[in-house]
């Protein structure tokens, strides 16, 4: 029979898929008082029936653990297919054991009540034990049988422990699926952290890369020593965007706003745009610092690709920064870029605003209306 039950919410480790059959042997114990009832009468056909009768019994019953790879495995509802053959069978032999040894054949229900506990759903599971206590607690009446509310009573009591355990079982396994899902998100948070700062870093380096390497290739024929400067800065920028890479790989950031001005001024010069940048960052706090230069770097870029100025003007205060072009303003298109994206995710962390207005050129504000420590 195929126990397929499609995806689980969780997957049984392999310690507990060993023990989970061997705790379900040790309650067949019980099953030592029909065998008993079965060996005092061997010389009967009902002694010996009876006897192989509770042994297949056993066998059936832990067919349902070892198949099932453990007591997780049952936590999602098994399909009719499974649950079906097994409690059939198990009710048959059951009944062959009350039908050969009388009054020991009994404690089979108990275990045909935990057998419906664990593979009927809930609602099913309810009426199955109500069944079979209530069935237990008439065979009361049969002649010369004692009464079986002691067994009727193990009955529900086995099975509203089975209930607990299977309870409890689904509770871990919702706790083992939200740990999944927290780990997934903050895989995907992380993932989505470093494409981010790998777009942020490649972004500028190569477009000033490019940016160099047009001009380099207008001046190999009409100012060859021009040109083999501009080839010469390409390689540094080569080699420094290889070490931004490395160092975002490695987990480190190490950008500076300082260092950002500098790039920013070489950049621009080389795009053949005019900067006009502050002389001193100073008076930013160091809990803005490194999001201001974030903001540089990200303004200046789209200045270089999309603006077409001649002219662009960074301002530092103390709570803000502004990047200024003379461009034609026209940057609706790349507002939703993944450059912008990231950096209002950066401002939005740091509990400052990013803001974008268009007219005379474009500019692109950052500002914070309280000090972030770093």
């Amino acid at each position: 029979m195929s126990i397929d039950q499609g995806p689980l919410t969780a997957t049984p480790s392999r310690r507990w898929a060993a023990v989970g059959p061997w705790f379900a042997f040790i309650w067949l114990f019980f099953l030592i008082t029909p065998l008993h009832v079965g060996w005092q009468a061997r010389d009967t056909a009902e002694g010996v029936i009876g006897m192989a009768a509770t042994l297949c019994f056993a066998v059936v019953y832990m067919l349902i653990w070892v198949r099932a790879r453990g007591m997780i495995r049952l936590v999602e509802q098994p399909p009719a297919s499974f649950v079906a053959p097994y409690l059939a069978v198990l009710g048959l032999l059951a009944a062959v054991m009350i039908a050969t040894l009388g009054e020991g054949g009994i404690a089979g229900l108990v275990y045909v009540a935990v057998a419906c506990v664990m593979t009927l759903p809930t609602p099913a599971v309810y009426v199955a034990i109500v069944c079979i206590a209530g069935g237990v607690a008439i065979t009361g009446l049969v002649p010369g049988w004692g009464s079986q509310i002691d067994t009727a009573f193990a009955v529900c009591a086995a099975s509203a422990a089975m209930l607990g355990v299977r309870s409890v079982v689904r509770r871990n396994v919702a706790l083992i699926g939200a740990q999944h899902e927290n780990t997934r998100l903050a895989l995907a948070d992380e993932r989505n952290r470093f494409a981010r700062d790998l777009h942020d870093i490649l972004g500028h380096s190569l477009t000033v890369i490019t940016v160099k390497a047009e001009l380099a290739q207008r001046l190999v024929d009409v100012a060859p020593d021009r040109a083999k400067q501009e080839l010469a800065d390409l390689e540094r920028l080569s080699r420094d965007a290889l070490a931004d890479v490395r160092r975002a790989v490695e987990g480190y950031r190490e950008l500076t706003l300082p260092g950002e001005l500098a790039r920013a001024r070489a950049a621009l010069e080389a795009a053949g745009i005019e900067p006009v940048l502050p002389q001193s960052t100073d008076e930013v706090p160091s809990g803005l610092r490194e999001l201001f230069a974030w903001t540089i770097r990200e303004g200046v870029t789209n200045v270089i690709r999309h603006s077409g100025a001649h002219r662009c003007e960074i301002v530092l205060t103390p709570r803000s920064v502004t990047v200024h072009d003379d461009g034609h303003g026209r940057r609706a298109g790349n507002e939703s870029g993944s450059g912008l994206t990231g950096l209002r995710e950066r401002a939005g962390a740091m509990g400052a605003v990013l803001t974008t207005r268009t007219g005379s050129g474009f500019e692109l504000v950052m500002s914070a209306d309280r000090e972030v420590t770093s």
